[in-house]
């Protein structure tokens, strides 16, 4: 059975984790919510805070090993958290070293560009931080959903049916040889 994580913390965009996990949990795969802390996070939805979700395992518990696809749900609250999170960062790494299927939505790549993981790869996001992922070296695009060497992005909450196609498509295929560094 494949596993997923989806790495997430307070303020993440509710429907940006709850679609995936739902679209996925929907074709046998097991999907566990990482966090930075154990308990529950809250989402944000609509311009307020939402429901709160469980936290299956904490970063101190898990290892790339454990899963076969890192999911980054956006939301602004939720990336420029866990990219000020060292261990957060590492854990993202890992995914992109062991070739496996990492998928970010709307304001994610925040989390990869303080990662060190976009440079040379074709990418999209939600238009405010497009400047952000062009100056760490990302080729970035407008387009509903992009996957570079089973990298899924996708820009908005608008996006999530191609987003969720696309990355289920992926965690299917599995490892993928890149091409970059």
């Amino acid at each position: 059975m494949k596993r997923i994580a989806i790495l997430a913390t307070n303020g993440f965009e509710e429907s940006e984790l709850k679609s995936p996990k739902e679209a996925m949990e929907k074709e046998g795969f097991n999907v566990e919510i990482v966090s930075l802390k154990s308990g529950e996070i809250k989402a944000w939805a609509d311009g307020n805070w939402s429901n709160s979700y469980k936290v299956d395992k904490t970063l101190n518990e898990v290892r790339v090993e454990d899963y076969n696809c890192l999911v980054l749900p956006g939301g602004v609250i939720n990336p420029d958290l866990l990219r000020r999170e060292e261990i957060a960062l590492d854990f993202v790494r890992d995914f992109f070293k062991h070739k496996k299927p990492v998928a970010a939505i709307c304001h994610a790549p925040w989390t990869l560009i303080s990662a060190g993981v976009v440079k040379g790869r074709k990418m999209t996001s939600f238009n405010s931080i497009k400047d952000d992922l062009i100056n760490a070296g990302a080729n970035w695009v407008d387009q509903e959903v992009v996957v570079d060497e089973g990298f899924v992005t996708s820009r908005n909450p608008d996006d999530l049916p191609a987003f969720n196609s696309k990355l289920i498509e992926e965690i299917k295929e599995g490892k993928h040889e890149m091409q970059h560094a």
